[in-house]
Formats: structure tokens, C-alpha cells, sequence
């Protein structure tokens, strides 16, 4: 089969494109604003991705067009399609479905698909989980939403029974406005965390609690919930009904529970120690997606234990406090860290599980852009001064925001720099970075490559 997907450098479609032609496929795809390393991922698997959404792609005549929720109806300000290949599928009455949904029947199909869903740690806690069942000869597929670093690729089909994916609250597609993961039906469902975003799609959290009920609803009667006991969201959702065998993680009562400290801790299952965890990685949030990981693991017979001799040797995923460099300075080093978080809730766990390891003489500087759909709408510009109370500094991108980020930071006072332009961004860190800082880059996006902006600055200081 020749599958043609339009959004394929989404870190979704860009796994979907993997696992397709890992099966035998024809794929090619097209994108705008191509950016790695979901990119480079593709070109090295040979597919071929074409710049734009030009109705010209027909000529490839794929038996079947797969569409990312990147693709609207949305016209530009002459009336034209801003996507004229799908006004064109449309209108010759072409093949067309969306990612979830070809997922489901060409590669889910008969697995035993265990799915992590959350606000927050999804991509994070699937790549754990993955490994924890790679290490212990299960030999799974998986797909996650960016590239775990022990694995190298973002998704593969496995020999095993099992299937591992990160599930997605956001919608499917233009033509299916429910959440992706209702497509995957689950035998093991982790629900991570539960909080509000995508204000672009979700008028408030009860519309996302209900997503997540229909989750539940998927999964079978010998199946498993394994659910994180410290959100009162969560327990809301459960209350509405459940049908399967329910795993707690997290709350001092729950199944699941860790002693120790982020980077060392015991787990302890029913209260007993069954296993321990000592790895390089940083913050509550991070214990709390290593619990969920086992806690999913050991329902497909995987002891804590094993679970977590396994984690120890875990490499994270790319773009999670991912290092991009350092810079010797007059005193010592600069580190530079490229990270993912958007939501202020992110932003604040990660920046705290860094805080926590470093020296007293050592500093955060901060520098996000509000890129996410969610943040760029200003809902929750009133919890960043919040989110970054553990920066020493907080350096803002503001460029395309229709919300004053100068006034929202207002409560960090001279702690705070905004500015329009990266090139000036780049300017303000630099002038403020001094040895022993740490420099996380945090954003969804490709940040208009800062990481290495600030490294090539920072060395001609």
C-alpha cells in the first residue's frame, strides 16, 4: 500500500510514517516548517517529504491519503485553502483517514496496546515504559510522541504481543474532533496527570474529563486503569464509572508509592518494597512517571524489580533536559539544556527537578516561548510568574502573541526579560550568563534554533 501523510513531521505522523514503512509500505509525506530531529529521522528511513500542501501531491496517486490534525478547511485572507491538496482529496472524493484511526486497524490491531495518557509526562513515561519491556525480552512496538535515546527512533513495530503508545487527548482530525486515544482501545491504561489545556479544542477540564471517560469505556473488563492517585481530576473521571481493574500510583495509600528521593528511591507495591530505582534523571515528576511505568509493566507480568534494574539504565527522550552543550568560562561552565515544556505546570516541575540537584552557587535561567496553542490564546499567562518561582532569571520570546507577556511576568519584576526577536533574546542571556549557570531553552517547538545561537554566543564571550 502507498500511504501519502499530510502533517508528517508531527511527532505523531512522523512515528505513523515510521511504523508504516517498517510494515512494507510506500510512504511519503508532506509537511511546512520541517524541523529536527523528526526530520532527519524521516530522511534516514528513506521516505520522501515534500515542502507545502500543494494540490499538485495528487500525481502520486497513493492508494490512501493519511491526514494529521495539522489540516483544517481554514482559508488565507485572498479566500484561497490554506490546504489545497485536502480541498482537493475532498473534492475528487479520494481515500482519506486519519492518523489514529489507520493506526488502529493497520498496526494496533490484536496487540496489547498499552497506552499512557496525561497533561503532562506522556512522551516521557511511554519511552520508560518501552524500555522496562525491552529489558525484559518483550520485545515491544511502540510509538512516542519524540525519541527516546535508548531506542534511537521514535517508533517501531516490535516482535512482541505488546504495543506501547503515548495517547493523545487532542483531537484526530478535522473530519473527527475526538480525543486521538479513543482509537487505540487499550488493555492497560495509564492515566498520568489531568489537568486543563488545549483551550483551542476544550472550553474547560470537564470536556477534557470526559475524553478521558471515554478512554476508560474502551478498555476491556480483565484489562487495567492505572491512575495517578494525587489528582482529584481523575478520581472525578473514575467515579463516573469503570469496568476494569484499577492500579494506583503516587498518594501515600496507593498501590504504587516511592521512598526516597527522585533519583534514588524504593518502589513499594501494597507497601512492600518490590523494587529500586537509581538513574541520572531529576524531579518528583519524573518518580511519579517511573511509578506509573511499572505499575503498567507489572500488568503484563513484569516484576517492579526487573522494572526498575531497567529504569536505571534509562536514557530519556530527546528534548527532555536534553544537554546541548556547554561553554568554559572564566570560573567554569555554562550549560545549555533544550527542553519541551509549555504548560506552566511543566515548566515548573522541570525547572524544580533541576533545582534540586544543583549547588548554591549555581543558577537557572530560564528562556520559553508561550509557542503552544493554549499559551499563545494568554489562558494561562497568569500562571507563568508561578511556574518560574525556581528560575533565577526568566528570559520570554513574546514575537506573535496577541497578550502582553511584559505585564504578565510583572510579579518576577527585574527578574524578568522579554523580548520580540530571538537574535535579542540571545543578546539578553548572554549578557546576563556567568559561570555555574544552567540555561534551559524551554518550548514545543524548534525554538528558531537558540540552543545553538546561545552556545556559538557564549563562546565568543
Amino acid at each position: 500500500m502507498h500511504i501519502h501523510i499530510l502533517g508528517i513531521c508531527g511527532t505523531f505522523m512522523g512515528g505513523l510514517a515510521a511504523l508504516a514503512r517498517e510494515a512494507g509500505h510506500k510512504v511519503t509525506g508532506c509537511d511546512t516548517g520541517v524541523y529536527p530531529p523528526m526530520s532527519d529521522q524521516l530522511r534516514a528511513l528513506g521516505i520522501d517529504l515534500m515542502e507545502g500542501f500543494g494540490a499538485d501531491q495528487l500525481s502520486l496517486q497513493p492508494d490512501m491519503f493519511v491526514v494529521g490534525n495539522v489540516v483544517s478547511r481554514a482559508r488565507l485572507a485572498d479566500g484561497s485553502a490554506k490546504f489545497p491538496l485536502m480541498e482537493a482529496i475532498l473534492e475528487g472524493g479520494l481515500p482519506h483517514t486519519s492518523g489514529p484511526q489507520w493506526l488502529a486497524e493497520h498496526v494496533l490491531q490484536g496487540r496489547h496496546v498499552i497506552a499512557i495518557a496525561g497533561t503532562h509526562g506522556k512522551t516521557t513515561t511511554t519511552a520508560m515504559t518501552a524500555w522496562i519491556l525491552e529489558k525484559a525480552g518483550l520485545q515491544p512496538g511502540f510509538l512516542v510522541g519524540g525519541v527516546p535515546m535508548n531506542f534511537g527512533v521514535s517508533a517501531r513495530l516490535g516482535q512482541g504481543k505488546t504495543f506501547v503508545i503515548e495517547a493523545d487527548e487532542y483531537d484526530t482530525a478535522f473530519f473527527d474532533k475526538r480525543s486521538k486515544f479513543v482509537h487505540y482501545r487499550p488493555r492497560t491504561a495509564v492515566l498520568n496527570n489531568l489537568e486543563f489545556d488545549h483551550a483551542d479544542i476544550f472550553d474547560n477540564l470537564a470536556a477534557i474529563e470526559r475524553q478521558f471517560h471515554h478512554l476508560i469505556r474502551t478498555v476491556p473488563g480483565t484489562g487495567r486503569i492505572v491512575v495517578n492517585g494525587l489528582e482529584e481530576s481523575l478520581t472525578r473521571v473514575l467515579h463516573v464509572g469503570c469496568w476494569s481493574e484499577v492500579r494506583s500510583f503516587g498518594a501515600t495509600v496507593s498501590d504504587f508509592t516511592a521512598v526516597g528521593e527522585p533519583h534514588d528511591f524504593d518502589i513499594l507495591m501494597h507497601g512492600k518494597k518490590a523494587g529500586h530505582v537509581q538513574w541520572a534523571l531529576t524531579g518528583v515528576h519524573n518518580q511519579l512517571n517511573a511509578l506509573a511505568a511499572v505499575a503498567a509493566a507489572e500488568h503484563v507480568g513484569v516484576s517492579p524489580e526487573a522494572a526498575g534494574l531497567a529504569l536505571g539504565s534509562f536514557e530519556n527522550v530527546k528534548r527532555r533536559m536534553e544537554v546541548r552543550g556547554t561553554v568554559a568560562v572564566a570560573g567554569g561552565q555554562i550549560t545549555v539544556y533544550d527542553d519541551f515544556a509549555h504548560h506552566p505546570t511543566a515548566i515548573r516541575t522541570t525547572l524544580d527537578g533541576l533545582k534540586r540537584r544543583l549547588q548554591a552557587n549555581e543558577r537557572i535561567l530560564a528562556v520559553f516561548e508561550p509557542r503552544s496553542n493554549t499559551m499563545k490564546l494568554g489562558a494561562m499567562k497568569a500562571q507563568l510568574p508561578w511556574s518560574l518561582e525556581q528560575a533565577d532569571m526568566a528570559f520570554c520570546h513574546s514575537g506573535g502573541l496577541d497578550w502582553d507577556a511584559t505585564e504578565a511576568l510583572t510579579p518576577l519584576g527585574a527578574r524578568a526579560v522579554v523580548s520580540g526577536n530571538i537574535n535579542d533574546l540571545v543578546v539578553s542571556v548572554t549578557a546576563q550568563a556567568r559561570a555555574g549557570d544552567h540555561i534551559v531553552c524551554m518550548s514545543n517547538g524548534g525554538f528558531g534554533g537558540i540552543h545553538q545561537k546561545l552556545l556559538l554566543s557564549l563562546q565568543k564571550e
